[in-house]
């Protein structure tokens, strides 16, 4: 599943799935700060897995909205 990146300012956010060990599904979202200097990478997961890749890819975007959201710039 490609989604296009969220961003807010120097901030990108890119949401991703991977499968977890108990065959189940987990939300990831990578956040790049890119300042022009340095780029910097963190990535965070949904902390609930879930059965199918399309409730943990929206659980990612609601993460990566909650994240972005709570950046000050």
């Amino acid at each position: 599943m490609d989604e296009p990146p969220y961003t807010k300012g120097i901030y990108t956010a890119r949401v991703a799935v991977k499968p977890s060990d108990d065959g189940n599904f987990v939300g990831v979202v990578t956040l790049e700060r890119d300042d022009g200097a340095e780029l910097e990478d963190t990535v965070y997961e949904v902390p609930t897995a879930t059965p199918t890749e399309v409730e943990a890819l929206e659980e990612a975007k609601a993460l990566a909205h909650r994240i972005l959201g709570e950046l000050e710039l």
